[in-house]
């Protein structure tokens, strides 16, 4: 018996993450409907937000400001609507990078060396290379590498125009690892191979501009130790249901946590289903498992 009959699909959103956001939000309507929901999609275009009268259940497809950052999931707290993901502090501390860095490093995780900053600095704290990025900002939006100081100023700028915070870290060299987490469960981990080097928005959402590793080829104790750090940063920034934690590998065996994703995408080219399809789990009974692990404010 299915815990939840009507779901209501939240996309689109009012963040610069909107068009990704209408095709997780397609994704997520077609493998609800495939698994004998009633869906109905919304488009959200304001933070006036408008369900309609029959939701059950509200699965949250917003990615950014007003999907990730906590207010979406405060409004459907109010109103005593269940949705999908965690709560609304845990949306906020996992989408705030500073408050991440604050939380994980007191926790004596291992993150990159950082700053905050929310001003221009004439020069990053860390020899080149570096990355910049916005505190509040997500799908790799206003997220630079600067090699050289000559690429600085306009990096800075960027990073800084989106929420007048940006957060400056020593790069990681090494591998790009992902894990995704359903429940208390680590999928299959994914490694990703940009062919431009950068995994930047462009070869996040481009086909054909990223490798996938699925299962990634690490050694066991590698594996495991990636997939218990990501579930000590899930727990500890209090995330529920579902997430992804994405970290650096060093040629040394050595991880960096850089984000917990409280959204991640549900694209074609999306690294949560990939991981999902590693462990034999079907879109559809994905979008299921994750739907019934919805949070009740009732």
């Amino acid at each position: 018996m299915k815990r939840f009959r009507h779901v209501t699909v939240l996309e689109g959103g009012i963040s610069a993450e909107r068009s990704v956001s209408l095709r997780s939000g397609a994704a997520v309507a077609r493998g609800l409907a495939e698994a004998g929901y009633e869906v109905e999609e919304v488009d959200v275009q304001t933070t006036d937000l408008v369900l309609p009268p029959n939701t059950d259940v509200v699965f949250i497809a917003l990615h950014g400001d007003f999907g990730e950052d906590g207010t979406v999931q405060e409004t459907l707290e109010r109103r005593g609507i269940p949705y999908t993901g965690s709560g609304p502090e845990a949306s906020r501390r996992a989408y705030d990078k500073k408050l991440t860095r604050e939380i994980l490093t007191a926790r004596g995780l291992p993150m990159p060396r950082g700053v905050v900053v929310n001003r221009p600095i004439e020069a990053p704290p860390f020899p080149w290379p570096v990355i910049v990025k916005p505190t509040r900002q997500g799908s790799s939006i206003g997220c630079h590498r600067v090699t050289g100081p000559d690429q600085w100023p306009a990096a800075i700028r960027d990073a800084l125009s989106y929420n007048s915070e940006a957060v400056i870290e020593e790069f990681i060299p090494g591998k790009e690892i992902t894990a995704a987490i359903l429940g208390e469960r680590v999928l299959p981990l994914v490694e990703i191979r940009p062919i431009g080097g950068m995994y930047d928005y462009r070869a996040k959402y481009t086909e054909g501009m990223s490798r996938y590793l699925c299962p990634a080829p690490l050694p066991t104790r590698l594996t495991e130790k990636i997939s218990d750090l990501a579930l000590q940063v899930f727990r500890a920034l209090g995330a529920e249901g579902f997430g992804r934690v994405d970290v650096r590998l060093t040629p040394r065996g050595e991880v960096y946590i850089l984000e917990l994703n409280t959204i991640p995408g549900f694209t074609r080219t999306s690294l949560f289903p990939k991981a999902a399809a590693a462990a034999g789990i079907e879109f559809p009974r994905l979008c299921e498992e994750i739907l019934n692990l919805a949070r009740c404010p009732c």
